[in-house]
């Protein structure tokens, strides 16, 4: 089986500008964003290399400030985190309430067999989440949890595939009042499927609901396979929808989809996921964003994917400590957690790179340290400006610290750095794993 890293180490985008899909390092699947404090968090779940099926096992969150750069914040909820789930860690999504920060996810019951939904709680949005019933939430064998807080304070969840449900959360968003209420799934509500008897509309799976200018809006995965991104509008949460159209026609080289819109920084975003990853596919997918603008009347236009995803939202500062997973594009290296906290960058090995875009230099940096570790002989790290061969603005030597987490902090000397560059961080050396990296600082 040739795995991510390989396919990855030989894989560069041939537009300077491509940043989509947002993670490089996994394959991920589901995008659910949520924007709190300035600051963009996307939980997504993990498509597993070389997947045939839709094996995930956990749910991943990063975050941005700028939609360019995301910092990797690994796994804070796996199927470990629920004693009664088995598999099927699949789409979920987290809101923010009472400063605390609720995880909507399905997973298989062992006891039953079924998909169930759990909810996990955590008091910071990176996690760690735990388990906050110990049991499901709500199961009738359906999934895919979308919440939404209304503005009257009263939260609803909705799932479902084949059907549409919802129920009114309690306050403590852990319980809920009444039944699960099935949602009519009408042909005026949700537009008409050709040729298929049993699911006469459009309507196939993944809601997402949200709220603009006091119209409801239902986003959802629309006919299979493959599917495309359509959506409904209601004059209240539970209706009644009138189908609007489509926001992403089918396209990509995944056969599913799975909407996430949220406003961040005046901009609107729309995120979703696809294959477009080496090796990507079905079952390997990745997810992506699109910056679009709302008609006039406040329809949805129709998005397209790219490979250049939405622009940079201001700049980077590159004087102030930067984790090294924090990645606007990277070939051949992986994430994993630092003894020191968070997560580091590892398992590099010579002509790997990392892209940060936008560092604003102003007059110009004088030096550069990185937090860094190694069991084996180190290597170094090239800082180049624009590109993976472009301009060498200085070289830093990485000894070996004898293992992979005993940290050591290295600097050097660079010139050229001023005005608002990229950054390209290429890492040299022999062969095999060379060493890993915490953060890093350059200095004005």
């Amino acid at each position: 089986m040739i795995s991510l890293l390989c396919f990855l180490t030989l894989f560069q985008p041939s537009v300077a500008h491509a940043d989509n899909p947002l993670v490089q390092t996994v394959y991920t699947a589901d995008p659910a964003p949520l924007v709190h404090n300035g600051r963009v968090y996307l939980y997504t779940g993990h498509d597993e290399d070389g997947s045939t099926w839709f094996t995930m096992k956990e749910w991943r969150v990063y975050s941005s400030s700028d939609m360019t750069n995301w910092t990797d914040h690994g796994s804070p909820m796996s199927l470990a985190t629920f004693s009664w789930a088995s598999a099927d860690a699949w789409a979920g999504q987290v809101v923010a309430r009472n400063g605390k920060f609720y995880w909507y996810a399905p997973m298989k019951n062992r006891s039953t067999g079924r998909m169930a939904i759990g909810v996990a709680v955590a008091d910071s949005p990176t996690g760690p989440f735990r388990d906050a019933l110990g049991r499901p939430l709500v199961e009738n064998g359906e999934i895919d949890p979308t919440v939404f807080v209304d503005d009257d304070g009263q939260a609803y969840l909705y799932w479902g595939n084949p059907n549409l449900w919802y129920v009114r959360l309690n306050a403590d968003m852990t319980s809920y009042a009444g039944a699960p209420t099935r949602i009519p799934l009408t042909t005026q509500g949700f537009g008409t499927r050709t040729g298929n008897t049993e699911r006469p509309t459009l309507y196939e799976e993944g809601p997402w609901v949200y709220k603009r200018n006091g119209l409801y809006h239902l986003v959802f995965a629309a006919a299979c396979c493959s599917e495309f991104i359509g959506y409904s509008t209601a004059p209240g949460p539970t209706g009644p929808w009138t189908y609007r159209g489509t926001i992403m026609p089918t396209q990509g080289s995944s056969f599913t989809n799975h909407p996430g819109i949220v406003d961040f920084a005046g901009n609107s975003y729309f995120f979703y996921h696809n294959g477009a990853l080496p090796g990507g596919g079905g079952f390997t997918r990745s997810v992506a964003v699109e910056k679009f603008a709302y008609r006039a009347d406040g329809t949805i236009p129709t998005i397209n994917m790219t490979s250049a995803g939405a622009p940079q939202v201001g700049t980077l500062n590159p004087y102030v400590r930067q984790e090294a997973e924090t990645i606007a594009w990277a070939t051949g290296v992986e994430t994993e957690t630092s003894t020191e906290g968070g997560m580091n960058v590892g398992y590099i090995e010579n002509g790997d790179w990392i892209k940060v875009k936008g560092a604003a230099f102003g007059a110009g940096a004088r030096s550069f340290q990185a937090r860094v570790a190694s069991a084996a002989s180190g290597g170094r790290i090239e800082v180049r400006l624009d590109s993976a061969t472009g301009p060498l603005a200085g070289t830093c030597t990485v000894p070996g610290t004898g293992g992979w987490q005993s940290w050591t902090t290295v600097s050097c000397p660079v010139t050229g750095a001023g005005g608002t560059r990229d950054v390209y961080f290429r890492y040299t050396g022999g062969s095999g794993y060379l060493f890993n990296v915490n953060w890093w600082q350059f200095t004005a």
